[in-house]
């Protein structure tokens, strides 16, 4: 692909056209300054970007030669912790703060529920995704294991019984009627401004009154109601005519739960973007999101038809005005990390363009789109979650970027709100001051178990062996980590302004599974948590009827802190005695896990996909859970708890497992017919028997190669 010369940089043709041609125009951009513009600021920040990346490294090469010179001595925690201050990596903590956001969207600040995380490119993905703020909580029982039993292709009468019990028993819990159940109802009416329940001759009402909100269709007939709770919408269907609604005491024929509120279209762990076209189309995408015009055309049961947006909810309130509500949820762009680099841009000095600052300007370049619709923002705000920054310096430069961009594109200051993705060890220790460098742009931090994980273990690979990933769930870090980051954000004034979140449900088959764990996430105090798919989002959605979380995040308020004490207590073996069958199974559990993903990353370009386990259990799998198992292994190897001989054997074996758990897959290429050849198999290899070299442990730079030299020999 040719190249475009212009103003000290060169753009790949694909790239530069759309921009020129489908971004531009519209926004009023004069197009010869904008890349004039971008070229001078990424030439600027690049040698920053840079330099950032080596600090890490250099850091890193401190906390390995001090673990490497204290083997010999007992670990004192006062000790080590000193060191880290010594080298800057535990930041001076200054006095308190509150954030200063503002314009912030209310699927943000004021009302807590799911959140869905969606690669961007895959266009049929983003727009069940983005359609995902309502779906029905009668499909979503009935398709899944929350209800028990077989599911057959046609309506089963007996299992629809179940969720419709299932529902009313949650009505009833949440909007509780005066003196009767929700099964007990035959009917259901509006009476002035007042929600009527019948059961026969009698009538009843919501205890609360204040949670019927109004209706569609005509006051003397309504086609639903909508109730509200915990600032949550529920759109109550009556149909006689419909299939469940016909044989109901009270013609319900569905309920609509508002669902995932805000929805996060990546560009980052869960895409394999590589190249400029990859680029293209990620871009491409959420530029149709952004001016509200993407579609797929479709295909289901013989019958085509293009999906596209949902338009807005229209209702009556009871008070007789039109409620408008949003029928999306609130889209937030993840772009990539500072670690980076794209070959669809090379810069003044032969370097390609750091990935994150190209993300930066057309991330936002595009969202200028909606700012004439708010199809997205009513706010006129662009969201933009960013990963795997260091510490507030790396924060600070990010913040940096975005005015840059703000700058260049014409906005108003701090029209670019962030998202900290608290997932790095330097991150989480010194998060208050990361918060405090975009104090006023900062909408959201989060947890994430697995990125998490494989940065505790990369930070301390010298340390010594990890214990098994199983048992770190349990382990003390990881547990003050998660209150840790709700106690800061909270200490930072969060509350009613941004979101505390929690990390992936990686199982999405297992939904009943996910209905008794899940609700721990807003009962820690979390106002979001994400889900793997509009089904789970519309389940998920329960909890957020169940917890008051913002109730509940003034109680917290008052508990005692989380420790830093105890988030650098470090999970390794201190006294290994596993026996080999434990050895082997937890290697045999890693190298699937790296496999089955990897495989798909390579060679078809998938970089998130539900990837059988070694039970067959489908695990939603992105970089984040390859991190963590190539680091695991590498760990073990570096300790000699195996040897390179044999995690090889494994890693063959587990290829031929996984050969065989996609032998359906007719565009599959298998690992084992040769080992040699494969370029899946020798990107899996490189990230364990490379993974202590990795820069952070980190996975993109071994899969970026790999793919491009796989599709430079398609």
């Amino acid at each position: 692909m040719s190249l475009e010369n212009k103003y000290d940089i060169k753009i790949n043709s694909l790239l530069y056209e759309f921009i020129n041609k489908e971004v531009l125009p519209g926004t009023n951009l004069d197009q010869e300054n904008f890349w004039k513009a971008f070229s001078k600021i990424s030439n600027e920040l690049a040698p920053i970007n840079r330099s950032l990346i080596e600090k890490r490294e250099a850091i890193q090469k401190k906390i390995d030669d001090w673990h490497m010179s204290n083997k010999s001595k007992n670990f004192i925690k006062e000790e080590y912790i000193s060191f880290l201050k010594s080298i800057s990596y535990l930041a001076d903590e200054k006095d308190d703060f509150k954030i200063e956001t503002t314009k912030v969207d209310e699927e943000i600040s004021s009302v807590a529920g799911p959140q869905l995380v969606v690669p961007v490119d895959n266009a049929r993905y983003a727009l069940n995704a983005a359609n995902a703020r309502w779906g029905s909580l009668y499909d979503a029982l009935y398709g899944t294991d929350v209800i028990p039993g077989q599911r057959s292709s046609g309506y089963d009468p007996l299992r629809g019984q179940k969720v419709i019990d299932y529902v009313r028993n949650f009505l009833d819990e949440v909007f509780s009627l005066a003196d009767i159940s929700w099964n007990e109802i035959t009917k259901i009416k509006i009476d002035g401004n007042k929600l009527i329940l019948l059961s026969g001759e009698k009538k009843y009402s919501l205890k609360d009154e204040n949670q019927f909100i109004g209706f569609s269709g005509e006051i003397n007939n309504p086609k639903s109601v909508l109730i509200k709770n915990n600032n949550l919408h529920i759109d109550i269907i009556i149909d006689p005519s419909h299939i469940i609604g016909k044989d109901d005491k009270a013609s319900i024929a569905d309920v609509i739960m508002e669902s995932a509120l805000s929805t996060i279209i990546d560009n980052e762990d869960s895409v394999a973007a590589v190249d400029a076209e990859d680029k293209v189309k990620c871009y491409r995408n959420w530029l149709g999101l952004m001016k509200g015009t993407l579609t797929v055309n479709m295909e289901k049961n013989g019958k085509k038809f293009v999906r596209k947006l949902n338009p807005k909810r229209k209702y009556t309130s009871k008070e007789g005005k039109e409620i408008i509500l949003n029928s999306r949820a609130l889209l937030l762009n993840r772009n990539v990390g500072h670690l980076m680099t794209s070959p669809a841009i090379i810069l003044q000095d032969g370097s390609e363009i750091p990935e994150g600052i190209m993300d930066a300007f057309i991330s936002t370049l595009c969202a200028l789109h909606d700012f004439k619709n708010k199809n997205n923002s009513q706010t006129g705000s662009v969201y933009i979650v960013k990963p795997k920054m260091h510490g507030p310096e790396e924060v600070a430069f990010t913040n940096k970027l975005f005015e840059k961009v703000e700058e260049t594109l014409n906005i108003e200051k701090f029209t670019i709100k962030i998202g900290i993705m608290d997932e790095e060890r330097r991150t989480t220790v010194n998060l208050k001051e990361c918060i405090r460098q975009v104090k006023n742009r900062i909408v959201f931090i989060n947890t994430g178990f697995l990125d998490r994980t494989g940065d505790e273990m990369h930070t301390s690979f010298e340390a010594g062996p990890m214990i098994f990933k199983g048992e770190m769930k349990k382990s003390k870090w990881l547990n003050s980590y998660e209150n840790w980051n709700v106690d800061i954000g909270l200490s930072c004034g969060f509350s009613g302004k941004a979101q505390i979140g929690k990390g992936m449900w990686a199982m999405p088959d297992k939904m009943a599974s996910m209905m008794d764990q899940k609700i721990g996430h807003p009962k820690s105090g979390a106002n979001c948590s994400w889900v793997p798919s509009p089904t789970a989002a519309t389940l998920h959605s329960v909890h957020y009827h169940k917890v008051n979380v913002f109730d509940l995040q003034n109680k917290i308020k008052t508990r005692e802190k989380a420790k830093i004490e105890d988030i650098l207590e470090i999970p390794k073996a201190d006294r290994p005695n596993w026996s080999q069958e434990d050895i082997d199974k937890e290697l045999e559990n890693n190298a699937q896990s790296i496999l089955g993903y990897v495989v798909r990353w390579i060679d078809q370009g998938v970089g998130c996909s539900k990837v059988p386990d070694i039970n067959n259990v489908g695990l939603m799998e992105d970089r984040a859970t390859l991190r963590i198992s190539s680091q695991h292994i590498a760990n073990w190897l570096h300790h000699e708890i195996c040897n390179k001989e044999k995690v090889i054997n494994i890693m063959k074996k587990m290829a031929k497992t996984v050969d065989d758990q996609n032998e359906n897959d007719p565009n599959y290429e298998k690992m084992s017919d040769n080992f040699e050849t494969s370029k899946a198999f020798s990107a899996a290899c490189d990230l364990v028997f490379k993974g202590r070299v990795q820069p952070s442990g980190y996975t993109e730079p071994l899969l970026h190669q790999k793919r491009l030299e796989k599709k430079a020999s398609s």
